[in-house]
């Protein structure tokens, strides 16, 4: 079995490689776009979407507000694009926003930033499948109630390829992300054109009356300025994923602040290009669409089941000639294939910063391990089983998921921002060269810009999104701040309780060493474990047997007599059929008895060869270990007898792949067994 699963997971994974070709993974520029911007790249295929999904709740009298909403967030990406650029530059180590906040504001407000990015990352990977999945029953819509399942099934697929490792995801994703670039510059570039020619496309919902949400008629004055600040910041989803750079900068090859930088430079002009080109065309194709279809009056098909194609099908729609053209076909599948593998972007930023908060013990060691193919193996995992559940919970639903996305992102970009405010203040106190001195102010003028406006959005987003879900990306940000407190707590309070405060302590010994040996029956094992023990000359040592049945106890001592054993045997009474708790109880009392001295307690056990043979052998000898481990002063040593099974199984397997585990499995048990007939080489018959 354990062979069959490793030649599964070579498959599928790859093999093994050695830590030295860690320097072979470092990505070029055209690889590390598609892996680190795939997400800023794709969120234009529904920002777009999701500023006119709330600007139609008042009906088409609000839809003009679409060109300043949109004006506004090209505006913010280009600010925030750089402000991170002096990030990249001036924190070249991977930490991103956590590592500047953390130096320049203090641990805590690094952990609001991790706790923000981790969640981020999550709903990234949710709201990216999810809107990809839109897409693809934009052109299948008799796939719709398969949604969540293909959903999942897209994580678990995303997951697979980021186990093989980083440049090999890179190569997957580079062509469906350069196919999208292009097919949204064509599709934006056409359309423009034949609307300066006098052919302007028209979307087949250009047609569609929508009827007001009853809550949002006749809006005026604060009302109206809610909507459009609500429509605002769902059009900032258009900047997830930015700070995923920053946070790969070792990623890059050499030079790695200016290729990432580079990098960072060409996302920005390509997002808000593509951006402005689908919004733009969406007001002149005159789309409609909202998020509730029975709204639409003149919507064909039942609006309770049939879903409305999104911005960009019916865009490709109207300009490539309808629904059954290869251009749209080519747009819906681009579109999709960049929406899922856009999640890729959180697939490498979550893994990184959950190794580096590992590495500072703010989470498990196990995360800063890196796997078989030199990926962050445990946190791709761990990444894609809580993505995964987020879409099952909600039914892979982009209008659900979006409500708790985005407010992640701008509290790590204000405090980011802010933390580079005092972090170039630092660098001016240093007193540096008079074109030093220039060039820091204006990084700081441009980090101070943007910790302002990204503040101004976080305030906007958590008054517009909180009361419709955000409130649970705060709660789940909350909880991980509260449990990476609580992980590095331990580690510290570990550390300080293992400390060496005295030299006299390396060199002290146990006043005495007492040595007991579990017995079940007399047999090999049994032997070996006596000899064994003998072996460690203790200070004292005996044979424990609990009576489970009086007449077998009886057998059992006789045989030892027989055999002429040295070793006194003990036996402990169990008239409720009990094994751990008298062998516990005997060991806590000597314990107590003698609290300098060491016991050491030597426990039989079998080793073998198939995973069925595990059902066959009794497990108690494994649960007595566990229960041992916690009485002070106790030493469990396992004593392993390889049956022939495991033998065989060791000439079989003498080129073992990297990460094999042996299997060790607990076969004497400290119960009195039927007294064998035979001598003592009796196996002990599958108890």
């Amino acid at each position: 079995m354990a062979r069959f699963v490793d030649a599964v997971k070579r498959l599928v994974v790859g093999r093994a490689l050695p830590s030295e070709g860690l320097q072979e993974t470092l990505l070029p520029k055209r690889l590390a776009l598609p892996i680190f911007a795939s997400d800023p790249l794709s969120s234009v295929a529904y920002a777009t979407q999701e500023i006119l999904l709330v600007l139609t709740l008042g009906g088409l009298a609000y839809l003009h507000f679409t060109t300043w909403v949109g004006l506004a967030v090209v505006a913010l990406m280009a600010v925030v694009v750089l402000s991170y650029r002096q990030v990249v530059h001036a924190y070249p180590s991977g930490g991103g926003s956590y590592e500047v906040v953390s130096t320049n504001l203090g641990a805590s407000a690094g952990l609001v930033v991790a706790a923000s990015l981790l969640v981020d990352y999550v709903m990234t990977v949710a709201v990216s499948v999810a809107s990809g999945v839109d897409n693809i029953i934009s052109a299948f819509p008799s796939w719709n109630e398969h949604r969540t399942a293909l959903a999942v099934g897209f994580v678990m697929l995303l997951a697979t390829v980021n186990l093989r490792g980083l440049r090999e995801s890179g190569r997957a994703f580079a062509a469906p992300t350069y196919l999208f670039i292009t097919g949204i510059v064509v599709l934006c570039a056409t359309g423009l054109i034949r609307w300066l020619a006098g052919d302007a496309p028209v979307a087949e919902s250009a047609r569609y009356g929508i009827t007001p949400d009853p809550g949002d008629t006749d809006l005026a004055g604060l009302a109206l300025l809610l909507l459009v600040l609500r429509a605002f910041s769902s059009g900032c989803t258009a900047l997830t994923g930015v700070e995923a750079i920053s946070n790969g900068v070792p990623a890059f090859r050499k030079p790695k602040s200016r290729n990432a930088a580079t990098t960072m430079t060409a996302m920005g002009l390509i997002a808000v290009l593509m951006f402005s080109g689908i919004t733009a065309l969406a007001l002149i194709a005159d789309v409609r669409i909202a998020a509730d279809t029975c709204r639409l009056t003149g919507f064909d098909g039942d609006c309770r089941t049939a879903p409305q194609l999104t911005v960009i099908a019916q865009l490709a729609a109207a300009v490539f000639g309808g629904t059954d053209g290869f251009g749209f076909f080519y747009i819906q599948a681009a579109t999709a294939l960049v929406l899922i593998l856009a999640a890729n972007t959180a697939f490498n930023g979550f893994p990184l910063l959950a190794s580096i908060l590992a590495q500072h013990r703010y989470l498990p060691h196990q995360l800063h391990t890196r796997g078989d193919r030199l990926a962050f193996s445990n946190g791709i995992l761990a990444l894609a089983l809580v993505a995964a559940a987020l879409l099952w919970a909600y039914d892979a639903s982009v209008t659900s998921l979006i409500h708790l996305y985005i407010l992640g992102v701008f509290t790590s970009f204000t405090l980011s921002q802010t933390g580079m405010v005092r972090h170039w203040n630092g660098e001016l106190r240093e007193g540096p060269a008079p074109a030093v001195r220039r060039r820091i102010h204006t990084a700081r003028t441009i980090n101070a810009v943007g910790a302002v406006v990204t503040g101004l959005v976080l305030v906007i987003v958590l008054l517009t999104k909180f009361t419709q879900g955000a409130y649970l990306a705060v709660i789940a940000a909350v909880l991980l701040w509260l449990m990476m407190r609580g992980i590095r707590r331990h580690y510290d309070n570990t550390d300080a309780e293992l400390a060496v405060t005295d030299a006299a302590e390396a060199g002290a010994l146990p006043s005495r060493v007492r040595a007991v040996v579990l017995v079940s029956k007399i047999h090999r094992p049994t032997l070996r474990a006596l000899a064994y023990a003998r072996a460690t000359r203790p200070d004292a040592l005996e044979a424990l047997n609990v009576a489970v049945d009086a007449e077998e106890a009886r057998a059992l001592r006789e045989r030892w007599d027989a055999y002429g054993i040295e070793v006194p045997l003990k036996t402990l009474e169990s008239p409720y059929r009990e094994v751990t708790r008298p062998v516990v109880g005997y060991v806590r009392a000597i314990n107590r008895e003698s609290p300098r001295d060491i016991m050491s307690v030597f426990v039989p056990e079998y080793v073998v060869g198939h995973w069925w043979e595990n059902l066959l052998h009794n497990q108690s000898a494994l649960w007595l270990k566990g229960r041992l481990l916690f009485v002070p002063g106790v030493m469990v040593i396992s004593v392993p007898w390889q049956l022939s099974s495991s033998v065989r199984r060791r000439h079989r397997t003498v080129a073992r792949a990297p990460g094999s585990v042996r299997r060790g499995v607990p076969a004497a048990v400290p119960h009195l067994a039927p007294p064998a007939p035979a001598g003592p080489d009796t196996p002990d018959g599958g108890r």
